[in-house]
């Protein structure tokens, strides 16, 4: 599973997961920090990436995305501190890595997530 992590998550946060063995980019890393939503998408799409954010627009985005399957891990935190953030992250993946390959919407809570598959054919 590949991921493209939003300006919202820290370097630090990337960091844990590259060295879990996850693959991993940060858009901060690649200079486009400033890439407009629509665009990030489409970068992960291309690329076959799972979206980290902590902005809500990505789940729209997604959600209206037809013939796209590109999952969004979104986080709906109190608590943004990285190792809080790094459990809740590790918790999810490990638990709905089916889900995330097949397209969906996780949004991610302190003592829960909710997953909501894409329709087929989205």
């Amino acid at each position: 599973m590949r991921f493209l992590a939003n300006m919202g998550l820290s370097l630090t946060v990337v960091d844990h997961l590259r060295s879990n063995g996850r693959d991993v980019i940060h858009l901060a890393e690649q200079q486009l920090q400033l890439l407009a939503d629509p665009e990030i998408f489409t970068k992960a799409n291309c690329g076959k990436r799972v979206i980290r954010a902590f902005d809500l627009d990505f789940a729209e985005i997604v959600a209206m995305a037809k013939g796209s399957v590109v999952s969004v891990i979104l986080f709906r935190l109190k608590n943004c501190r990285e190792d809080h953030v790094i459990s809740r992250l590790e918790f999810v993946i490990e638990r709905s890595a089916a889900e995330l390959d097949q397209g969906c919407i996780i949004a991610v809570e302190a003592t829960r997530h909710r997953i909501r598959k894409l329709p087929i054919g989205s």
